[in-house]
């Protein structure tokens, strides 16, 4: 299944040459070792991969020994594996680097003999825990990973040439028109199966949504076991903001409100807990930005948040956890629509997926006042548009998820912050359109903002 981060694996080869160690970082189960091996195969003469997920004593020895002896490092690591080492063709690979920290201090050493290229994958959590003892190479340069995204599960699905055929009506604001329905159909498809390679597959190879649950579960459960063993004294916290993640986005608000898993709690006491998720990649958190400005970090109300899943596919799973098994007739019903369940939940998660995955940091607008209601507004998100100029830098969006609704928030957002607005955005249900100075995209499109 072909990856976006194959074409940045490149230009780092192609610009580094050597330079630096290449960090591929993100989500237990989201693609890093297949993707990794690929690349290797593909441009280098030979290869070696240390797993130290599965290191036996033999091979533990000629790391904690000769290290730092780098011809008798390569030498012996070569018999190891039984692969020929050619400079500056050959590739080391330190897979769950985070499993050995000594690895990865060593890269300091090993880009700077200059032999050979090296690239390291890890889990953030344990990646950011394991350094204790441990001086973090400057030599590294890292690469966020994200589940698939829509783009790649339509290339999955052998749908390219729709990908291209969307992107060129997005460029151009033109309707989709005939295949609006087949795209909006394979929206919902990625959206019950998710981005997670393992349940991609099984989707494509099967048509099974048995299948398709199996994969998804085995991975909420691996979450799980590593909240018990990487979420060091906040695992009851991380365990309960985990568990209340689909009830919390069934509300209509869906800011997040410690009241419902604690009457007296407070974000003081439970910031580190949402680190913990938001640092392992299983969560997506987006922030208050209380001005809407070209600086949103620098306005972010970090005690008002929103908390989505980071993969929808996986949300599912998780909200429809009674069974074992959700089955097939339930994600029909679900691709049909004819489920009761709030759908609009499912679909602003699967907008913050895929605004992330396109590189974008979360932030909603939310303003209350009990005197004024033209003060009181909420806006689904809010990105910056890319050339950044002396005004209307801020691109306000809103989800929809049927054909019925009104955007009274984004009117009044407009005239109050008309300096910072540029481009105002409606995701929807339906084709594209403008009206009034709003672009009107259909949902699908919200993965070219």
């Amino acid at each position: 299944m072909r990856r976006k981060i194959y074409k940045r694996m490149l230009d780092w080869k192609n610009k580094s040459k050597g330079t630096t160690a290449l960090l591929i970082e993100g989500a237990r189960r989201i693609g890093k070792s297949y993707i990794v091996r690929e690349f290797a195969a593909k441009e280098y003469k030979s290869s070696i991969l240390v797993d130290f997920n599965d290191v036996d004593d033999e091979l533990l020895t000629i790391f904690e020994q000769y290290l730092h002896n780098r011809n008798d490092f390569f030498m012996r690591l070569s018999v190891y594996f039984g692969v020929k080492l050619y400079e500056r063709e050959s590739v080391i690979i330190f897979d769950e680097v985070q499993l050995y920290p000594k690895a990865r201090a060593a890269i300091k050493y090993l880009v700077a003999d200059g032999r050979y290229d090296y690239i390291e994958t890890g889990s953030l959590v344990s990646l950011r825990q394991n350094v204790k003892d441990i001086v973090i190479p400057s030599e590294e340069e890292a690469i966020d990973m994200f589940p698939m995204d829509f783009e790649e599960f339509l290339w999955a699905m052998d749908e390219e040439m729709l990908v291209d055929f969307m992107r060129s009506q997005y460029e151009s604001t033109s309707p989709m028109g005939a295949l609006h329905r087949k795209a909006y159909d394979l929206l919902r498809l990625y959206m019950i199966v998710g981005g997670m390679p393992q349940a991609v597959l099984a989707y494509r190879d099967t048509q099974d949504f048995d299948e398709v649950d199996r994969a998804k579960r085995a991975i909420l459960r691996l979450y799980r076991n590593d909240i018990s063993k990487y979420a060091y004294q906040t695992e009851t916290k991380v365990t309960r903001i985990f568990d209340d993640i689909p009830s919390q986005l069934q509300r209509h608000e869906r800011k997040f409100r410690l009241s419902a898993i604690q009457a007296d709690g407070k974000m003081r006491n439970y910031e580190d807990a949402f680190f913990w998720l938001d640092d392992s990649r299983v969560v997506n958190i987006c922030y208050n930005a209380t001005e809407p400005n070209v600086g949103l970090r620098l306005n972010m109300d970090r005690t008002t948040l929103k908390c989505y899943m980071g993969d929808t596919g996986l949300l599912i799973a998780h909200t429809f956890d009674e069974n074992a098994i959700a089955g097939t007739q339930l994600y029909r019903k679900l691709l049909l629509g004819k489920l009761e369940i709030n759908q609009g939940m499912l679909v602003e998660n699967l907008v913050a997926q895929m605004l992330r995955a396109a590189g974008h940091k979360l932030f909603f607008f939310s303003r209350s006042d009990r005197d004024e209601a033209e003060n009181r507004m909420e806006i689904d998100f809010l990105i910056r548009k890319s050339a950044v100029t002396s005004r209307h830098n801020i691109i306000p969006i809103e989800v929809k998820s049927t054909n019925r609704y009104t955007y009274v928030s984004l009117d009044k957002f407009r005239k109050k912050y008309s300096e910072y607005v540029t481009s105002p955005i409606v995701l929807h249900s339906s084709d594209v359109m403008t009206k009034d100075g709003v672009t009107f995209l259909p949902l699908y499109m919200a993965m070219f903002l």
